[in-house]
């Protein structure tokens, strides 16, 4: 294989032909440029160089796609980032998804791998109570996408265009979430001297301005869904646990990871612990005769499991994401008894205007859904109101037995 120094042109690489052997044409003008020429007559720019005493060599694109302009112009980008210490390997887009845990080795200190795992260990896991949420997000979306990659060589291009592509999924607010964690990732990095600087400045949302949802059950769909609940779902303990949602007013997630331990069933107490509640903190709430009915009935079909809602092999809870999917599943079976599309958590907001409806006071309200209260108000009010609690919940199942009572016919 020969080398040769010949000055390069358009005209000059038009005018190589092919030999019997492959050889490579040097282009003096930029270092570590070559033009491959085949047997076969096909041409191919290559960018040659060492790193570490080691030889390297990246196929830039074959001509005439690529032109000679084209061609110097990516080598002379492979040698700016040489000179920064930056193997141009790494500034190459990803060619295969790969799981988060295949972590960068050591000496790949200013890979992304390297900067989302520093990220996920030094800041996410001790500061949120959920880190497997931003994980997700960072292996499926980010990684995926760039694994192999330098981070210092990302650009708030390629941001965009991983951003957009959320977007055409149909998935505008994850594309929203990402953004948000990416501009925190890259932040740390720079605190950490993994990057010099945040290829994240978006001066928008990439999915739009997000609209918080309204939806609450009507009256009428509130005592359609009482009457036909077992009929509307497809699933033996769903109509129990909606029950449970609807009567306790709490988040699905603090249900579906809930331990029987933090139940007193005849003191008629739930006792939410601080790591399942979404501020952070926990508090006890009172149960109705109606909401301990249920519970017992989930007691039974959870067959001694220490968990309130098992998964199937009883060992750990449930995704409380399985709500929702399970709720998705049976909508059409809730139109036909007159109730429009509705998630879990909708169940709660509906809760939250009955409870208004009935009169019960806003602060007796919040604490009953253990919304975040003022911080001067939280610290020194630290009354568990679970007496006025007691009674607005009381009052609330009152009223929802009376619907579901309403216009049913005895025999």
């Amino acid at each position: 294989m020969e080398a040769g120094f010949t000055r390069l042109s358009k005209a000059r690489v038009e005018s190589l032909r092919p030999g019997l052997k492959q050889r490579d044409i040097s282009d003096p003008e930029r270092r570590g440029l070559v033009l491959r020429i085949e047997p076969s007559g096909s041409k191919l720019w290559l960018f040659r160089y060492k790193l570490g005493g080691k030889p390297h060599r990246l196929a830039l694109g074959a001509y005439p796609g690529m032109t000679l302009a084209l061609a110097r112009a990516e080598a002379q980008a492979h040698r700016d980032l040489l000179d920064r210490g930056v193997d141009p390997r790494s500034a190459r887009r990803a060619r295969r998804p790969a799981p988060l845990s295949e972590a960068a080795s050591p000496r790949d200190k200013y890979s992304i791998e390297f900067l989302a795992q520093e990220f996920l260990e030094r800041h996410v896991r001790p500061h949120r109570r959920r880190p497997e949420y931003a994980e997700r997000i960072l292996t499926r979306d980010v990684i995926s996408e760039w694994r192999g990659r330098d981070a210092r060589t990302i650009t708030p291009r390629e941001v965009i265009e991983l951003l957009d592509g959320i977007v055409a999924r149909g998935s505008r607010v994850m594309a929203n979430r990402t953004a948000s964690l990416l501009g925190q990732m890259f932040k740390f990095g720079i605190h950490r001297a993994i990057v010099e600087n945040s290829p994240v400045m978006l001066l928008y949302r990439p999915g739009g301005k997000e609209r918080p949802r309204s939806r609450a059950l009507s009256e009428e769909e509130l005592q359609a869904f009482l009457q036909n609940l077992d009929d509307a779902c497809r699933f033996q303990r769903l109509p129990h646990v909606l029950r449970v949602l609807l009567l306790t007013l709490q988040r699905r997630s603090e249900l579906a990871l809930a331990e029987w331990r933090e139940f007193d069933l005849d003191g008629k107490n739930w006792t939410i612990p601080d790591a399942h509640a979404k501020t952070g903190k926990g508090h006890t709430l009172p149960l109705s005769d109606w909401a301990v009915e249920e519970l017992k009935r989930l007691k039974v079909m959870a067959a001694g499991s220490r968990y309130v809602l098992p998964s199937s092999d009883k060992s750990q809870p449930i995704d409380p994401k399985y709500i929702t999917r399970s709720v998705a599943r049976c909508l059409k079976r809730f139109k036909a008894h007159g109730i429009a599309a509705f998630t879990p958590h909708d169940l709660r907001r509906t809760g939250r205007t009955g409870l208004a409806q009935l009169g019960i006071k806003v602060d007796i309200a919040e604490r009953i859904l253990n919304h975040a209260r003022e911080r001067m108000e939280a610290t020194y009010d630290v009354h568990d109101y679970i007496d006025e609690k007691r009674e607005a919940l009381s009052k609330w199942a009152k009223y929802l037995e009376a619907l579901c009572d309403r216009g049913q016919v005895t025999t």
